[in-house]
């Protein structure tokens, strides 16, 4: 996963305040592809945006061995 898709938002444009305001990260619902979040101002309580994060996938050496593969 790249490092922007870690990345958190501390100020956005707040619409009802016409400025960029310091926002809170709400969850709003858990998705099949990920948990979806609202960026809320922290002045008045306006959804300034929203982000889906979703699961990272398995490290590659972290895999179960294959359901064919046989022990003896």
């Amino acid at each position: 996963m790249a490092d922007f898709d870690r990345m958190e938002a501390n100020l956005l444009f707040c619409p009802k305040c016409r400025e960029a305001t310091p926002v809170r990260k709400r969850l709003l619902i858990v998705l099949p592809e990920g948990d979806k979040f609202d960026y809320v101002c922290s002045r008045c309580g306006t959804v300034s945006g929203d982000k889906i994060e979703r699961e990272s996938p398995p490290a590659l050496g972290a895999m179960p061995a294959p359901p064919f593969a046989r022990q003896r």
